[in-house]
């Protein structure tokens, strides 16, 4: 059975904000990009996004790229975007389709989908050369609920060992079969910590999201995953049948099959390290995190409906995606703010109030993944 908590109790033990240099200091930054998104799992794409054969988008983990495909027998497939011949960048785009295998520019050596060497000019009758030996570099995968994962580590955690907490526990949304209406791309001068503390807590509702208060009591929530890399719970919908868009009416189709608590309910989990999920009884909205220094943070914001909503009148999506764009400005504001002040050699680590509870969590999460002390 599952056990709800509100903010205010679960213990938070006198916990404070992070220092100043975990969110300004390049050398914190490389230690992230090393022990949390080299090692983590992290949310590249939906699946949807490399439906077809050839099909592919590229994701830049600090300064390491990765092509995510499809190759001809279905299967997902990522590597680092470097040719096994002298190291040049294969994809230049960030999405696009490969019509006769993944090919370099430079000296046009070629690859098959799954990433064998089948093509390289001139090397046929080369002594010792054999193309087998030069296969891309290949990143591990792992799909769950219509995402594609990738994990840049030699040894990643199985997926389904990191991520247990998880399996099954949204299958009534129907994620895999909902479709994209809008994707919105935001460059947050602000460090991706930030953006997840932020996340994290409604303390700041009130003042930064009137609308949003108006639709959702900003104390209303409760929170079944308290501790670890996955955190959330939910928050009321204050007005029965109503949603979270600027009309304040539903804006889709219920997504899923769902339960008479959940249709008056949004739930938001943060998932270590890169993916916000929001889910709402008429719409999925999906935050995926990408890390430019300490101090910038590349936000991608999907909205997902049910596939029957794009094409019936009575539903106006971009009334959800309105809503939303307009609070994730807000937010992206006040972490901005937050990156300004942190910078400062006035700022000290300040003590989190109760209803900040996650954000101390997320916090504690960090630090267990670079070795910190709690």
């Amino acid at each position: 059975m599952t056990t709800f908590l509100k903010a205010t109790e679960i213990p938070i033990r006198g916990a404070r904000t992070l220092p100043g240099s975990w969110y300004t200091s390049p050398a914190v930054y490389e230690r992230e990009l090393e022990r949390i998104f080299v090692e983590r799992w992290l949310c590249a794409c939906r699946a949807a996004e490399i439906a077809n054969p050839g099909d592919f988008v590229v994701r830049c983990v600090g300064p390491e790229s990765v092509i995510v495909t499809r190759d001809e027998s279905g299967s997902v497939r990522a590597f680092y975007n470097v040719c096994r011949h002298r190291g040049s960048r294969i994809c230049e785009e960030a999405r696009g389709h490969f019509e006769e295998g993944i090919q370099c520019p430079y000296h046009a050596w070629t690859y098959a989908l799954d990433g064998r060497l089948i093509g390289a000019p001139h090397m046929r009758g080369l002594e010792g050369f054999d193309p087998a030996d030069y296969p891309l570099h290949a990143v591990a995968v792992a799909e769950w609920e219509g995402f594609v994962f990738i994990n840049l580590s030699r040894a990643p955690e199985p997926f389904a060992q990191a991520f247990a907490p998880l399996i099954g526990r949204f299958a009534r949304f129907g994620m895999p079969e909902l479709v994209l209406a809008e994707r919105i791309t935001y460059d947050v001068r602000a460090n991706w910590k930030l953006v997840h503390e932020n996340y994290s807590e409604c303390y700041h509702c009130s003042p930064v999201h009137p609308a949003l208060v108006r639709l959702t009591p900003s104390n209303s929530g409760e929170n079944d995953l308290y501790e670890g890399p996955f955190l959330g719970g939910y928050m009321v919908i204050a007005k029965p049948g109503g949603s979270l868009t600027m009309s304040g009416r539903p804006c889709g189709l219920p997504v899923g099959e769902l339960p008479a608590d959940d249709r008056q309910r949004v739930y938001y989990y943060s998932i270590f390290p890169n993916m916000l999920l929001s889910l709402h009884p008429d719409y999925v909205m999906v935050h995926t995190l990408w890390p430019d220094g300490p101090g910038r943070t590349h936000i991608t914001c999907d909205w997902l409906f049910h596939p029957g909503t794009l094409s019936d009148p009575a539903y106006d999506p971009h009334d959800g995606v309105a809503f939303w764009d307009m609070t994730n400005r807000q937010d992206w504001h006040v972490c901005e703010l937050s990156q300004l002040g942190v910078a400062s050699r006035a700022y000290t680590p300040g003590p989190y109030a109760p209803r900040e509870s996650l954000a101390a969590a997320f916090d504690a999460q960090v630090k267990a993944a670079l070795g910190e002390g709690a």
